[in-house]
């Protein structure tokens, strides 16, 4: 059965026991509860498709998958070391916080307002565009920078010097440690589910609306929801 929610993931359930296969181009990936019909899958795939089994997933569109008794762990290393050679940085010192105290990134439509001409626009739009697509493809193993990442989403069609100077500091934060990324532990016993949440009280200067910030629980339930 087709997904109603991703077109290119197909579930199939018997009796309690279920296989998926995630389709990407020409890669599959093959998960499920049974090894029987992960296998039996797998046998009709190849008599009706040329091709090869790669044995246990380990790399997948940037994301490296590492087990371990604890469970799997997620991550982007390579993806991230790439991203930092790209602007220049791997020599650069990390930053201890993805984004600077107090800081405040501004349109030009404020700037206007408030009379400041000390941040000029950015001449290279798409470069920024792009930068600011591989950070939002990063926050998939990194929720720690997507509140930053999403702010700078936000200013896209704009961007300002400043706006460039952020995601350099995003960059050098993940330089801190390119490694981090989520871990999917293994079920021992219940889950306790731990949230938070926070606001910045009408920080937001164009629009004069606050950001709070709900946890990972959408982002979960999303997943689950097939």
């Amino acid at each position: 059965m087709q997904s109603k929610h991703d077109h290119s993931l197909f579930i199939k359930e018997e009796n309690g026991k279920q296989v998926i296969i995630l389709v990407y181009v020409d890669d599959l990936l093959i998960t499920g509860n049974d090894t029987i019909m992960i296998q039996e899958a797998k046998i009709t795939l190849h008599k009706a498709f040329k091709n090869k089994d790669l044995g246990n997933l380990k790399y997948f569109l940037g994301i490296e998958v590492c087990r371990s008794e604890k469970g799997i762990l997620l991550c982007q290393r390579k993806y991230a070391l790439e991203l930092i050679a790209e602007l220049g940085l791997s020599g650069a010192k990390p930053a201890i916080t993805p984004m600077e105290k107090n800081k405040r990134l501004t349109t030009i439509e404020y700037d206007e307002h408030c009379h400041l001409d000390d941040d000029p626009t950015l001449t290279d739009m798409r470069g920024y565009q792009r930068l600011v697509g591989k950070l939002l493809y990063l926050t998939l193993t990194r929720p720690d920078i997507a509140y930053v990442v999403q702010t700078l989403s936000q200013l896209m069609q704009a961007p300002k010097q400043s706006h460039l100077e952020a995601i350099y500091r995003v960059v050098r934060y993940v330089k801190n440690e390119p490694g981090l990324g989520i871990l999917i532990m293994n079920a021992v016993g219940d889950m306790t589910l731990n949230a938070y949440c926070d606001a910045d009280w009408a920080n937001v200067l164009t629009l004069g609306s606050s950001h709070w910030i709900p946890g990972e629980v959408w982002w979960i339930t999303d997943i689950l929801e097939v």
